[in-house]
């Protein structure tokens, strides 16, 4: 895992998502058009909470989120997720 020199705010968890499959199961090769947006991921940076909401979050954590949640950064090369732990649907 790369050391991310980006530090959330508030209850905000930077995540570094999966890459997509690029084959099924049967071992047939996906497109890059049809492949589904990953919704799983590893947390990389997690903010310190707020006074309401302590973080459930730690780095290194396997998280599912929703399809649309958060905001897509891309810090040297390597694309994230930013957004509200509120936003995250379970740990794995």
């Amino acid at each position: 895992m790369a050391n991310v020199k980006i530090k959330p705010l508030s209850d905000r968890v930077l995540i570094q998502p999966v890459e997509a499959e690029s084959k099924t199961a049967s071992g047939l090769i996906i497109p890059d058009t049809a492949k589904e947006k990953p919704q799983k991921g590893t947390v990389v940076a997690v903010g310190p909470g707020t006074k309401d909401e302590s973080m459930q979050v730690k780095v290194d954590d396997v998280v599912l989120y929703g399809k649309y949640s958060g905001s897509e950064l891309n810090i040297d090369g390597t694309d994230y997720l930013i957004m509200r732990q509120s936003d995250i649907l379970a740990v794995i």
